[in-house]
């Protein structure tokens, strides 16, 4: 199990290069496409899309497993809120990737009676319940990392009134807003993985919301978020060290 983690981690890197480049050509097509005289670069991005976006199926045939052992491994952690946001995210990524290997086997032709559309929709929404549970996940972990941070400049400053003699009350009261936001740049300063995961679940998110129908957007939009979402992506994988973990 092990050494298929380990080759699976692997063809997760060349995915996500993959990814990044279907991408970059959605964004580059959207961004070419009103210009005139163009037309022709416009077709051989898209047919270049289309060529990336077929062979990445290819490195995702073995993810149902990875998947699976990252629930296994999540059903451990310690603090209750991420291990039932992740358990249930990973189960979730798990039908996913099933539901993307019964649409593999549709596009090559093993089997032709899966209804394409119906497929693609569970897919998609499933899909969507991942990134949103995700996102739940990185919403507690900011949460937890400004408590810290106002509880930290909270002892500061009072260690700093004791030593000058000043009086609670003679201090001038923060605006909400901005305190909330110097915050939260400050917990995520601290903790690169967690803006990384953050970047990367909020951007992969528009994908499903537009395949839903839930928030319509562009390709330009799409092919930006993808494209900011395999960028982290790679980071991730290149520096395991940036990998949100698990506690």
């Amino acid at each position: 199990m092990d050494a298929f983690t380990r080759f699976t981690n692997q063809t997760q890197g060349r995915d996500r290069l993959f990814r990044a480049t279907q991408y970059a050509c959605m964004l580059l097509r959207y961004l070419l496409e009103p210009k005139a005289g163009r037309e022709k670069v416009v077709m051989k991005l898209k047919e270049l899309e289309s060529s990336v976006s077929t062979g990445r199926k290819w490195f995702r045939l073995g993810n149902v497993v990875h998947a699976m052992q990252a629930t296994e491994q999540s059903i451990r952690a310690t603090d209750p809120v991420p291990r039932l946001c992740l358990t249930l995210a990973n189960l979730n990524r798990v039908v996913y990737f099933i539901c993307d290997t019964v649409l593999w086997a549709k596009s090559v032709g093993l089997t032709s009676r899966i209804n394409r559309e119906r497929w693609q929709l569970w897919g998609a929404r499933h899909y969507y319940c991942f990134l949103l549970l995700s996102l739940l996940r990185d919403v507690y972990e900011i949460a937890l990392q400004m408590a810290r941070a106002a509880d930290h400049r909270a002892r500061r400053e009072r260690s700093s009134q004791d030593a000058l003699g000043w009086q609670v009350g003679d201090e001038v009261s923060e605006d909400w807003l901005q305190s909330s936001l110097l915050l939260l740049f400050q917990s995520l300063k601290r903790h690169p993985p967690l803006l990384l995961d953050t970047v990367k679940n909020f951007c992969d998110i528009l994908i499903p919301l537009n395949q839903l129908g839930i928030y319509k957007s562009n390709p330009g939009v799409i092919g930006l978020g993808g494209l900011v979402s395999s960028v982290a992506g790679i980071i991730t994988i290149a520096y395991p060290q940036m990998k949100l973990k698990t506690r």
